[in-house]
């Protein structure tokens, strides 16, 4: 197995660290390029998904990365990536790969100073660590979206066929019950 990791900003080396752990092949995507390497699915990682949104329009990648998903390719977004992936952002016009049947808030839980560690259930494998930085949270699913996480009342993790995404930073903890999700997913 082979993941590909958006890599033009954010937390995409904590990706691969994950990755390493559960000894899964992994690279960087950095410009259309690279996307020709095989792979079994791609991480979205967490940042700024405004300034993301630009420089995939810029290196040409949104097209090409979005026709993937559309065909199935597994993918995992994480924090931004959620926001990427988000057919609705509440309040803003969707500017990123819209596939997945979700309404996204950006910035819900405050800016930097709102951030904050929770324990809670994801996907019925029991308690994990979720560290949120600025983070989103979804308020709407569609029909196919299963919810995977809730804190708060408000849903922190879902999945609609091949997208997982999460508002918190798996990649920022030692647990790789989220990774290893994902990939099972692309397996």
């Amino acid at each position: 197995m082979k993941i590909g990791i958006l890599a033009l900003q954010g937390a995409f080396a904590e990706h691969g660290r994950m990755l390493e752990k559960l000894g899964i092949q992994h690279f960087q995507i950095r410009r259309r390029e690279d996307l020709l390497q095989g792979h079994d699915g791609i991480i979205i990682p967490g940042g700024e998904s405004t300034v993301m949104a630009k420089l995939l329009r810029e290196l040409r990648l949104l097209g090409p990365i979005k026709e993937e998903i559309e065909n199935g390719m597994p993918v995992f977004g994480t924090c931004a990536g959620l926001i990427l992936l988000a057919s609705r952002i509440r309040n803003e016009e969707a500017y990123g790969f819209g596939t997945m049947d979700i309404a996204a808030r950006r910035n819900a839980y405050g800016r930097q100073l709102g951030s904050f560690q929770a324990y809670a259930d994801f996907g019925g494998g029991g308690k994990i660590e979720m560290t949120f930085i600025r983070a989103p949270y979804i308020e709407e699913a569609g029909t196919e979206v299963e919810v995977l996480a809730v804190v708060d009342g408000n849903i922190v993790a879902a999945r609609q066929g091949n997208q997982l995404v999460t508002a918190f930073h798996p990649e920022l903890t030692e647990n790789l019950a989220v990774h290893r999700y994902f990939c099972n997913m692309a397996s």
